[in-house]
């Protein structure tokens, strides 16, 4: 008698339950865990600030302040770099703490069985096609109002609808496809490393438990961290493209 590993991969985010008429999924479930825990921790790490930071303020203030580093050796502009720091932060943090709560014990192997198939209770937020659709969305919208607060709504639109020539006509038209391209880019690779991570995962742990899966869960919290920060790399590049003036 033969025994077979058999493996169930839902590439779509699985119902749990509703809640007035709304369908909640495992993924809903976790971002919703996700926002909480952030919400904690900043409570708790800034409810007693002190001048001489030290415990968890001071990991917090580290944090925070190499992040804004960054921001600002991105946009090489302090101003825009405070103007857009809430936005990049979110992001960061949101996309790094749903990545990493998905290596937590119980993500993807706790939860009932329907249709002879396992449902778990949490999976990552980020391994929904949907969440990682909104940030991109939430993204690229945000990147055409800056572009359109710095340059005005006549010069910002002639980088897509220029009729001044028939080359700058098709130029502007594949300008305005790359556009709609960013959201396909942003969405699908996070979407994508994180869901091949967790395939990883699954498989290495149903084959040999234990030991084994270590040094992949080091591999994906390192994954984890790139995706979050490719991500707002890539906001900070293509809002300070879209800001900078056109030449026409």
């Amino acid at each position: 008698m033969y025994n077979f590993f058999v493996m169930h991969v839902s590439i779509s985010a699985e119902h749990l339950f509703s809640l007035f008429g709304i369908p909640v999924s495992n993924t809903m479930l976790t971002a919703l865990v996700a926002s909480f825990l952030l919400v904690i921790f900043s409570y708790f790490a800034t409810r007693r600030m002190k001048k001489i930071p030290s415990g968890m303020q001071n990991f917090f203030e580290w944090g925070i302040e190499q992040l804004f580093q960054l921001v600002e050796n991105v946009m090489d502009d302090r101003k825009l770099a405070f103007r857009f720091f809430p936005l990049i932060a979110t992001f960061f943090f949101f996309i790094l703490v749903s990545n990493w709560m998905g290596l937590l014990p119980g993500f993807g192997s706790i939860g009932f069985y329907e249709h002879g198939a396992l449902v778990p209770y949490f999976r990552s937020a980020t391994a929904d096609l949907n969440t990682t659709l909104a940030f991109a969305m939430i993204s690229v919208i945000i990147i055409q109002i800056a572009g359109i607060a710095a340059l005005g709504f006549r010069h910002y639109g002639k980088k897509f609808f220029n009729f001044s020539s028939p080359i700058n006509f098709f130029v502007g038209l594949l300008e305005l496809i790359s556009e709609f391209a960013k959201i396909i880019s942003f969405s699908f690779r996070l979407f994508g490393a994180v869901l091949a991570g967790e395939i990883l995962l699954t498989v290495i742990t149903g084959l040999v438990p234990y030991v084994l899966p270590l040094p992949f869960m080091g591999l994906e919290l390192f994954i984890g961290a790139v995706q979050a920060l490719v991500f707002v790399l890539l906001t900070m590049v293509f809002l300070k493209i879209a800001m900078a003036a056109q030449e026409h």
